[in-house]
């Protein structure tokens, strides 16, 4: 028999300490040492009032340009220092180090004399970088995400978040929602393009700064206000909520229960050609010169103008869904399992197919479909991803045989009814989403609302058999 492997030992108490402060250079609490400890009384959101971000484009001066680069460059140098400190904590002396040591460790590194220039960053935001790594460690302990992996300059985003310390809001009386943003180390306030007003009376409360690879500004206004839902819809004659089935594909994007079809844009499809003539202008282009990085944002453009017609079409295609209709079902989609690597005999048409399901950016639209049902007082039902919606008659509800991708109609052996495949899925899932509808109202205590989101596999299985 082979010997077990013992977990490995953490330390803690007073010796765990000393390892910070001896080893690791973390410097020790003492500026409210003498003081009794009290706990933080967070800020409680009313129960009315939902989150929102608003984005703008801004167009910064060359000396804001400057101090944000900067800022960009000590966000991804402390969230590395801060990785790499968390990281040694563990692997040479098992010590955990979480957010509160860090931040002790970034007041050293502001005063060192080698990363003296950390202090021309407000050190709000060298926090907020901190805490972006804990909550990249949180997720990695939950299970749901690998290890956080150091950031680059080529492979990361710029940005960089600013809390309601490290930012000046003054409302132009004239124009409500319309105002100056001063960002924390800067004098002048932002050139801000309102495309449309923040709600009346709000503070914004967390700022975001980013530029993407073309080169565009943006800036992220996150606010908290009371989102009016909007008006039942019920079916003509009947106090039923109207209910749509949606079955997202590739040979179309959305497929309703009613045989309406929203077609794939196919976007990367439509400038392939665009894109291969920009790519080989860039191989030949050498390294490093100024040709070469034109280039490189021509290309960024090219993936900007796609990135931009994609969402502009998911934003409004789920709008209109949830204005029309008060229960909305869809697939529990593994994308995750679906975009498995392209490898084996057949790894170019799973290339292809991976592309394709990326194109269609089905992950995106669900999120959107979400917080817009939370927002607006729609129900959103996730039927289960074993639920036979391809091969189950919409008419008898009978289980035929497993069909092929390329089959698009079918026939029922059992009643003979003729079905597209798309369109058979769409009404099998709406009927199985208002069965989990109903289960979950049933239940439900006098006067409570119905959740803005239902999922299958979360509910307990004695409701499920009911």
């Amino acid at each position: 028999m082979g010997e077990s492997r013992e977990k490995p030992v953490r330390v803690t108490g007073a010796e765990a300490e000393y390892v910070k402060r001896e080893a690791l250079g973390i410097a020790g609490r003492r500026k409210h040492h003498d003081r009794p400890a009290t706990p933080l009384k967070g800020r409680v959101r009313e129960w009315d009032r939902q989150s929102r971000v608003y984005r703008f484009r801004f167009y910064p001066t060359a000396e804001q340009a400057g101090q944000l680069q900067q800022t960009f460059g000590a966000c991804r140098w402390v969230y590395n220092e801060g990785l790499a400190l968390r990281s040694e904590a563990w692997e040479k002396h098992r010590v955990s180090v979480g957010f509160a040591e860090t931040c002790r460790a970034l007041t050293g590194w502001r005063r060192a004399e080698q990363t003296a220039w950390l202090q021309d960053v407000s050190s709000a935001v060298l926090q907020q970088a901190l805490r972006n790594l804990e909550s990249a460690f949180s997720r990695f302990f939950k299970g749901t995400a690998k290890h956080p992996k150091r950031k680059t300059k080529r492979r990361s985003r710029d940005s960089a978040t600013y809390v309601r310390t490290s930012f000046r809001w003054a409302e132009d009386p004239d124009h409500p929602g319309v105002g100056m943003i001063t960002l924390a180390k800067q004098k002048a306030p932002l050139d801000v393009r309102w495309s449309r007003p923040l709600p009346n009376g709000e503070v914004p409360l967390k700022l975001t700064v980013t530029r993407d690879r073309a080169g565009r500004w943006f800036l992220a206004v996150l606010v908290e206000e009371r989102i009016e839902p909007l008006p039942p819809v019920f079916l003509p004659g009947s106090g039923e909520p109207k209910a749509v089935g949606l079955d997202l594909g590739l040979a179309a994007l959305v497929t309703l229960d009613d045989g309406t079809r929203v077609e794939h844009p196919r976007l990367l499809r439509k400038y392939a050609a665009e894109l291969a003539r920009l790519q080989r202008q860039l191989h030949r282009k050498k390294k490093g010169s100024q040709n070469r990085e034109k280039a490189r944002k021509k290309i960024a453009k090219l993936y900007a103008l796609i990135s931009d017609v994609r969402r502009d079409m998911l934003d409004q295609l789920t709008t209109r869904l949830v204005r029309e209709n008060q229960v909305l079902v869809v697939e529990d989609l593994p994308i995750t399992n679906l975009l498995r690597p392209a490898v084996g005999k057949d790894r170019q048409r799973k290339a292809k197919l991976n592309q394709a399901i990326t194109d269609a950016a089905w992950g995106e639209l669900l999120r959107r479909l979400r917080y817009k049902c939370a927002w607006y007082g729609r129900t959103l039902v996730i039927v289960d991803r074993f639920f036979p919606s391809t091969r189950r008659c919409s008419s008898c509800h009978t289980k035929g045989p497993r069909l092929d991708v390329s089959v698009r109609e079918w026939t029922c052996a059992d009643c003979g009814a003729v079905h597209g495949r798309d369109e058979n899925a769409a009404v099998n899932l709406r009927d199985e989403g208002m069965r989990l509808y109903w289960l979950v109202a049933a239940a439900l205590p006098p006067g409570r609302a119905t959740p803005s989101v239902i999922k299958a596999s979360e509910l307990p299985e004695v409701l499920l058999a009911a």
